[in-house]
């Protein structure tokens, strides 16, 4: 089965910079794929670039076999990649509810004039969307916060509102960035298995950042290793962590001065 996203000789430069420097790797359909490394490492960079929010210097991204350079971001979000970010982007004064019913109206096809004299097509299509917020809530664990204002929500649960919020975008690739930033460990455990469920409930594919390797190697199939943009190992969590140019990059030593 071909991957649902390929990317091959990706590289970009800011001037003299090398944010990433031809990094190659798949995401096979339906895995969990980490993408881990230092602070700088070019991680995010890689996710601006397969959402459309930099261009890159050369390289290509293709999604369902499909190129997708040079695309605007919401027609990537159309095609089905959609993605959280390292800063809560919440509309922090509307109630969790409203968070995730305004994402599900990227799903309503009534026009302004329907919505206006609220005809037939928008009571039905309304009523769908607001049973579709509510079972996101339901299955992510938040109805019982569904009138609070996002911003009350404690740091975790705003974490999790994010991934509804992706989740009410139907997509069939998700990105993750950064999802158990600031998160407790039994938070990060309870997240583990969310991704997990995620995965298997709504039928996708996950790419994720994470600086929580216990996340990382507890919930992905595979990990793809960056250091100062440039590839440095993929393969299993084991494969991985005894590579010795990944123990050097988080370690700032070698192997050898390790096992010494």
């Amino acid at each position: 089965m071909a991957p649902i996203l390929s990317i091959r000789n990706l590289t970009k430069k800011f001037g003299g910079l090398t944010a990433v420097g031809d990094v190659s790797f798949d995401v096979p359909e339906g895995s969990i794929v980490g993408l881990i490394g230092p602070n700088g490492a070019g991680k995010t960079t890689i996710f601006n670039l397969i959402t459309g929010v930099y261009k890159p210097t050369s390289g290509t991204i293709e999604f369902r076999e499909k190129s997708i350079l040079g695309l605007e971001p919401y027609r990537i979000a159309d095609m089905g990649i959609t993605r959280t970010f390292q800063n809560i982007r919440l509309f922090k004064n509307l109630t969790v509810f409203e968070n995730v019913l305004t994402a599900c109206h990227m799903n309503a096809s009534y026009s302004f004039a329907e919505a206006i004299l609220r005809l037939p097509r928008f009571r039905t299509q309304e009523k769908a969307l607001v049973a579709k917020a509510e079972n996101l809530l339901e299955i992510m664990g938040l109805m019982g916060y569904r009138d609070l204002v996002a911003n009350n929500l404690p740091y975790g649960l705003q974490r999790r509102l994010e991934i509804v919020r992706a989740l009410a975008l139907n997509p069939v690739l998700l990105l993750l960035d950064e999802p158990a930033a600031g998160m407790n460990p039994d938070e990060t455990e309870q997240l583990m298995r969310l991704i997990g469920r995620i995965r298997n409930d709504f039928s996708l594919s996950v790419l994720v950042i994470e600086h929580h390797m216990d996340l990382i190697m507890g919930v992905c199939e595979h990990i793809v290793v960056l250091n100062f943009g440039e590839k440095i190992a993929e393969g299993t969590a084991d494969e991985v962590s005894r590579s010795p140019q990944v123990i050097e990059a988080y370690l700032g030593t070698s192997l050898e001065a390790a096992d010494a």
